[in-house]
């Protein structure tokens, strides 16, 4: 292992515009690089569920995501430490992130969802945040409830750096809170400055923890960027991290590494608030949306200029026995793929596809066999990450646009 810090190497750009910052782009880190744009397959308690991590290597993913607040509560993130790290732990071996558990503290504890409709929301406020005590939010931290065991616990941004030091991914991402939609603009407000504040004390954390740890390799801490649907608050988050990151610069201490994109968003407005942010940020740092992974969601925001990306719907999707195909989704529980025994999708081919019928996998499914799962999600990721691939190819061909229609267009065919 190495103790180098990580870094960034800006590749080929897409024509630039408004809210346009496509790039392709190489993040290197002490386990090795990552290719951008990249998906990144989340592996939530350590593990990508149903797969391992061969099975992960051979979809082509290049890095994957780990839950801070899974791995807290079990096993403990003294145990991750002691085997090496979250690499080292679940046998990956290769570029890791975790996020802050800040996202799962909050809508696992209160139960609300990522992204909500203000009208949901018209003369409700808070809804979210009366609807149960399970989590409670101060300026120093928040409270929360266990949903393993309903025990209380606290993270603050010192414990979520020291967490994330002890599960030793290469990627860490800075305490923040999640609003929702749901939310008033007075308390976004609030809400942004609360995050700026915390994500000072995670630099503070995050120095001391690297001096401490020093015999460790070099973890590189992202400011996590809130602000809702709202253009002058998601530059203020902005500003306001990239301000803190050049103090401790000029302090001689290490910035934000890159930053990642959160928080509430309706997917109209996807590439308008990724846009808005990446306005804002240096060229020379990466940026990771959190939690995106639809065909279309990927392609705006990387033209906007993500250049990282997780989510949990290609494997949560393929446990259910839903499949991507360039022809749109398939759910192979469905009657009609009984005798079916094509392949899952044999113009894009791949492991599952070349090998498996749609009508085994239908009756791995309706037997609820294990083995389903596993398959469908081998294809699932495989299909993201290379569907990502061949974006970032098209971003160095100049044929962005013309793939990006030719995908889309035949992927949503049957919607219209």
């Amino acid at each position: 292992m190495t103790h180098e810090d990580l870094s960034f190497t800006l590749g080929t750009e897409l024509e630039s515009g408004p809210g346009r910052h496509g790039r392709t782009g190489v993040i290197h880190t002490p386990h090795g690089d990552i290719a951008t744009p990249a998906f990144i397959p989340v592996a939530t308690k350590a593990t990508v569920k149903t797969l391992t991590p061969e099975q992960i290597r051979q979809t082509g993913a290049q890095a994957i995501l780990s839950n801070a607040y899974h791995l807290y509560l079990q096993p403990g993130e003294d145990i991750v430490d002691e085997a090496g790290g979250v690499a080292a732990f679940e046998n990956w071996h290769g570029p890791t992130y975790t996020d802050s558990g800040g996202f799962q503290v909050m809508s696992q504890g209160v139960g609300f969802q990522k992204t909500l409709t203000m009208e949901a929301a018209a003369g409700n406020s808070h809804f979210s945040r009366k609807k149960s005590n399970l989590a409670r939010v101060d300026e120093d931290g928040v409270d929360f409830t266990s949903f393993i065991d309903g025990s209380r616990h606290r993270f603050t941004p010192e414990i979520s750096m020291q967490i994330q030091h002890q599960l030793g991914a290469d990627i860490i991402f800075a305490f923040d809170e999640l609003t929702t939609l749901m939310d008033t603009r007075d308390y976004q407000d609030d809400s942004v400055e609360r995050t700026r504040r915390w994500a000072g004390r995670c630099l503070d954390e995050h120095d001391r923890l690297t001096i401490e740890r020093a015999s460790k390799p070099r973890q590189s801490l992202w400011g996590v960027i809130q602000g809702a649907q709202y253009e002058d608050l998601r530059r203020q988050a902005t500003k306001g991290l990239l301000e803190l990151s050049d103090e401790a610069e000029a302090q001689g201490r290490r910035g934000f590494g890159g930053f990642g994109i959160g928080g509430a968003l309706e997917k109209e407005n996807l590439g308008t608030i990724v846009g808005w942010v990446c306005d804002e940020l240096p060229r020379e740092k990466p940026r990771h949306l959190l939690g995106i992974s639809e065909p279309d969601d990927l392609f705006t925001a990387i033209e906007a200029g993500a250049d990282t990306f997780d989510c949990v719907a290609p494997t949560r999707l393929g446990r259910r026995g839903g499949v991507y195909t360039l022809d749109g989704r398939l759910n192979l529980s469905g009657a009609k793929f009984k005798r079916d025994f094509t392949g899952v999708d044999e113009e894009f081919g791949g492991y599952v596809s070349e090998n498996y019928s749609r009508a085994y996998l239908h009756h791995l499914l309706r037997a609820k066999e294990f083995l389903a799962g596993t398959l469908c999600t081998i294809h699932n990721v495989e299909f993201m990450v290379r569907l990502v691939d061949n974006i970032r190819a098209s971003i160095v061909s100049g044929d962005f646009e013309a793939y990006r229609d030719e995908f889309l267009g035949r992927y949503y065919a049957n919607k219209r």
